[in-house]
């Protein structure tokens, strides 16, 4: 048997280890247009940003060491140019020689992976305008910067590449502002979480440009203008494209192999394309969510190694499918840790899911032991069913393993309520006896036997403020004076059983605290003795934290927008 493989990296490359684990006779001849064949694409942010020194350390493998190994032919520098289904043959090219060849095989992989999104705009070719996407963009990049030394750059998205980026050349010393149409970083995260990714982004000096459309750019003193619609355009030395990926499917469109949403590969669960012998695997396929069963373009380095092993499982005879992707996904912020898993609440309701949410902020482990820090998570779960739908958690430490714990159970299938059940490891510098995820747990039982009844942040400015409601604030009167919501009068917790008599029974009560813990109790001390009391999910200071980001980004682009139009004015 001969496996001809187009690409290497995480699908490409699996596919290829794993095929001569099972079989030891078969041929397999990998075609890679690059010069690596297998490297840490997660990790090049990090080479640019110094963390990572030494260019070797992102090559996972080497064609000499893939060969000695594995006895798989790579050959980088050769590009696949055209696929003959009917003959069985692929025309390669031969990049260094110009050499140009046609290859048989019995069973074709095809792992193109995507490429950067590159908008059709004015100057998006110029010398200063970057995309990061390989290890060639890295070295281009980082060439550039040592080189040149700029003092400045606008990164145009806000996904994964984006933040990292961002931080990493900060650690330079450089300043970056982040630029993009949507309003919030961070698809995978509703606004209320990404809010504290913004604040962390600011903290550390990174400028958020929100809201805004990149129109073109010009080479203006040294540097590059990024051209703002209606607004002032942004200034800086470099420039980087990072707004999102596209399936790289050019090969396969050209031989009538059926496509998906944006031009990506269809495969079933066996990742078969529709053209017998022809297999697919990573950021080039299309593929089912595994939450909603919807077709989805997930692109994730975990679920490419997995389709990969999955390909060469059935290349050799077995019968493995591909149960679908959930998304998860971690990335680190500065020092803060960023996790997502399954669907949030926003897209949930786009797919007409009746949906509702607990958000809690408990410590990364038990309070007496030193240097705990607060995590806030939020947990989307079906109403009536209780099905588990997504988790995002915000916080420093901790965060990677409770949402690993997420998405198994997510996996599982397990309910909303069995978070409670859970039995997870604990010792006081790891966790607390009732661990964040069991927290969460408890909160949604609450809700699914009547113990708990929420208001959320889309509440607050439904909640009248007529007087036909209270709005009860139990924090200490220190807190309270501090800051607080409109309208709210102050009880702290511990005084609500003598002061009852200050409360009207005969209106429903809305309840905050700082976290949602005293404002729990305080729930069920007023309900206890016969009032109808909502407890705020995520307390006051989750509310202050999407408040104050939701002006800010608001103010920023007012100034913005007056700016361009003084501008406009003078012209």
């Amino acid at each position: 048997m001969k496996v001809v493989i187009v690409g290497g990296v995480a699908g490409g490359a699996t596919a290829a280890a794993r095929i001569r684990r099972l079989d030891e006779q078969a041929e397999i001849l990998v075609f890679e247009r690059s010069g690596y064949i297998s490297y840490a694409n997660c990790g090049l942010p990090y080479y640019i940003g110094d963390q990572i020194t030494d260019s070797e350390e992102l090559t996972l493998q080497t064609p000499e060491s893939f060969f000695s190994r594995f006895r798989v032919k790579m050959k980088v520098h050769h590009e696949v140019t055209r696929i003959h289904p009917d003959r069985k043959t692929v025309s390669v090219k031969n990049l260094e020689t110009g050499e140009e060849f046609e290859e048989t095989y019995d069973k074709l992989i095809l792992s193109p992976g995507a490429k950067p999104a590159r908008p059709r705009l004015a100057g998006v070719d110029m010398d200063k305008v970057f995309t990061l996407r390989t290890v060639e963009d890295t070295f281009r990049i980082k060439e550039y910067i040592n080189e040149h030394h700029p003092k400045s750059a606008v990164l145009a998205g806000g996904g994964f590449i984006g933040l990292e980026l961002a931080e990493n050349l900060r650690e330079l010393g450089m300043e970056v502002t982040i630029v993009q149409r949507p309003k919030q970083l961070m698809n995978p995260f509703d606004a209320d979480m990404a809010s504290m990714i913004h604040g962390e982004m600011r903290k550390h000096g990174v400028k958020l440009a929100l809201g805004r459309t990149v129109e073109g750019f010009e080479e203006k003193d040294g540097g590059v203008d990024v051209l703002l619609k209606d607004e002032a355009p942004l200034h800086a030395d470099m420039v980087v494209l990072a707004i999102g990926v596209v399936p790289d499917t050019a090969l396969a469109k050209e031989a009538g192999l059926e496509l998906g949403i944006k031009g990506s590969i269809v495969v079933n669960d066996r990742m078969e394309t529709s053209v017998p012998d022809i297999y697919a695997a990573g950021d080039a396929v299309q593929v089912k969510h595994y939450v909603t069963g919807r077709d989805a373009l997930i692109s994730l380095a975990g679920p490419a190694n997995k389709q990969g092993r999955i390909i060469a499982d059935n290349i050799c005879g077995g019968d493995s499918r591909y149960l679908g992707s959930q998304g998860s996904s971690v990335i680190k912020v500065f020092r803060m840790t960023a996790a997502a898993t399954g669907i949030n609440e926003t897209n949930a309701g786009k797919e007409g899911l009746d949906v509702d949410s607990v958000i809690l902020s408990p410590m990364s482990h038990a309070g007496y032991y030193p240097g705990g820090r607060v995590m806030t998570m939020k947990v989307v779960f079906e109403k009536e069913t209780y099905r588990l739908l997504g988790a995002q958690i915000v916080g420093y430490e901790g965060v990677d393993k409770r949402i690993d714990v997420l998405a198994t159970a997510i996996h599982a299938g397990l309910k909303a309520t069995r978070l409670k059940d859970l039995d997870l490891a604990y010792a006081p510098p790891y966790s607390s006896a009732k661990d964040p995820v069991n927290m969460a747990g408890f909160l949604i039982d609450n809700i699914a036997n009547g113990t708990l009844k929420q208001w959320h942040l889309a509440d607050v400015h439904k909640v009248p403020r007529d007087g036909s409601v209270t709005l009860l604030d139990v924090r200490t009167a220190g807190e309270f004076a501090a800051g607080h919501m409109e309208g709210f009068v102050n009880i702290p917790v511990d005084e609500l059983r003598e002061r009852l008599g200050e409360v009207a029974c005969s209106k429903p009560i809305y309840v905050i605290c700082q976290s949602g813990l005293r404002s729990y109790i305080a729930c069920r001390i007023l309900e206890g003795n016969g009032y109808e009391a909502y407890n705020f999910s995520g307390g006051f200071r989750f509310y202050d934290a999407v408040v104050n980001d939701r002006a800010l980004i608001e103010r920023a682009y007012d100034c913005g927008m007056d700016c361009a139009r003084k501008g406009a004015a003078g012209k």
